[in-house]
């Protein structure tokens, strides 16, 4: 047999719930939404997506094994994403930086691309309760008596697919509450809203 169809149909529901629950990526998802809206906010998800690729692969092969082998790394890794991340809410605080919007509802800067999609790369690979979840959770979805190859395959798939509709969704709240608050002429408060939103995915990240 080289795949055990049972697992996987328990697992869809199983990761749907887990990856809608609010947590640090799909607030993320949140905050970028609000000010630089769906279409920008999928630069980051590019990231979020490809540090999920890589949690989920190694937690299958060794996750737990990797972190006690490099814990400072890791602890490093993620203090080091969670200030970055409260340096980014700080600014858009005060209405600064690029993800900050001008009084207009404009913005002073180009989004890049490579910073988005790093913000979303660190948020994913640095989260502990991410790596948590796919070490516990997934190999019991692996028949490891079967091949692991097509069961790899399709459980990435299950897990992007899931990951990106989530996010989705949790962007798309965001844009339209930005927009709801732009017609009220509150770009302040946006840029507030969204600023203590990723201070608070910073420290979240850097104390989980």
């Amino acid at each position: 047999m080289l795949f055990d169809f049972t697992l996987l149909y328990l697992f869809i529901p199983v990761f749907f719930v887990i990856s809608i629950t609010p947590g640090l990526c799909m607030t993320l998802a949140l905050t970028m939404g609000i000010t630089i809206g769906v279409r920008n906010t999928m630069k980051m998800m590019v990231g979020e997506l490809a540090g999920v690729l890589i949690v989920a692969g190694t937690a299958v092969v060794g996750g737990g094994a990797i972190i006690n082998s490099f814990p400072t790394a890791f602890i490093i890794f993620k203090y080091g994403g969670g200030l970055y991340l409260m340096y980014v809410g700080y600014q858009m605080i005060n209405s600064k930086g690029a993800l900050a919007l001008n009084l207009d509802g404009s913005h002073s800067f180009e989004i890049n691309f490579l910073k988005l999609a790093m913000q979303g790369f660190i948020t994913a690979v640095a989260n502990p309760k991410g790596w948590a979840f796919f070490i516990a959770m997934v190999p019991a979805f692996i028949n490891y008596e079967s091949n692991l190859a097509p069961q790899m395959f399709a459980l990435v798939v299950i897990i992007l697919i899931i990951e990106f509709i989530s996010l989705m969704i949790y962007a798309t709240g965001g844009q339209a509450l930005g927009i709801i608050l732009r017609k009220q002429n509150n770009i302040r408060l946006i840029n507030r809203i969204a600023g203590l939103l990723m201070v608070g995915v910073g420290i979240w990240l850097a104390l989980s």
